[in-house]
């Protein structure tokens, strides 16, 4: 097995469901006498909260740079927001950082998903970093809330409620009309483009695939792990 290096913190809530699904899923292949060898760095979450990116861009190299002295021949990035890094950091260190965008991608394009809609917090949904490669490397067209008000409301409650653990009906019934006014809009898929969003809607069936960030990029994980 290979040791992965896991960059978590933000939040923690999304970090435990990584930790737990990479190790279930490897579980299932080898049994649960075995386990993977993992490294986990947790920053703090104010770091992604200030909206630097000059600084969080630092910090996320220095921690990968860490990770890869300490043995770490892969690096997992446990959210979706934190990706915005992966043109910075991944030239300047010697191991793949494993792309939650990749893993959403193959999933859509085993589904024969042509158009997803991408739900999350602002910078995953406008700066054009999750999108770009789903377009590029899958030929998938991406699009957002139409509104300026919903994309702040759904920016307040990844950033005031989930990534703080709180997960109310109310945010429920928002992202329910979400999904169903991209679908409307064409959407074949939806993204769950926070990874504490698969968490807020566990329960939820929709009339369109909901892909889960973070179990395909805990799929990813494993399948990286396991060679």
């Amino acid at each position: 097995m290979k040791t992965l290096g896991m960059i978590g913190g933000t939040s923690w809530f999304s970090t435990l469901e990584y930790y737990k699904l990479i190790n279930e899923m490897v579980a299932e292949e080898l049994g649960t006498h075995s386990n993977p060898e993992l490294i986990i760095y947790s920053i703090n979450i104010e770091v992604m909260r200030s909206q630097d990116w000059e600084r969080i861009n630092k910090k996320y190299l220095d921690v990968a740079k860490k990770l890869e002295k300490a043995g770490a021949e892969g690096i997992l990035i446990c959210a979706n927001t934190p990706h915005k890094v992966y043109n910075y950091v991944q030239p300047k260190i010697g191991i793949p950082i494993l792309h939650i965008a990749r893993a959403t991608g193959r999933e859509a394009k085993n589904r024969s998903l042509k158009k997803l809609g991408l739900l999350g917090n602002r910078p995953t949904m406008t700066l054009g970093y999750i999108p770009e490669v789903l377009q590029k490397e899958f030929g998938i067209e991406t699009i957002i809330p139409d509104s300026e008000g919903s994309i702040n409301k759904s920016h307040y409650f990844v950033s005031k409620e989930l990534t703080r653990g709180e997960f109310t009906e109310q945010a429920r019934d928002f992202y329910r009309n979400q999904i169903e006014a991209l679908r409307q809009r064409g959407a074949d898929g939806i993204i769950l483009g926070c990874t504490e969003l698969p968490i807020l809607l566990e329960t939820e069936k929709a009339d369109i695939p909901l892909l889960h960030t973070t179990e395909l990029h805990a799929r990813m994980a494993a399948d990286f792990i396991l060679g």
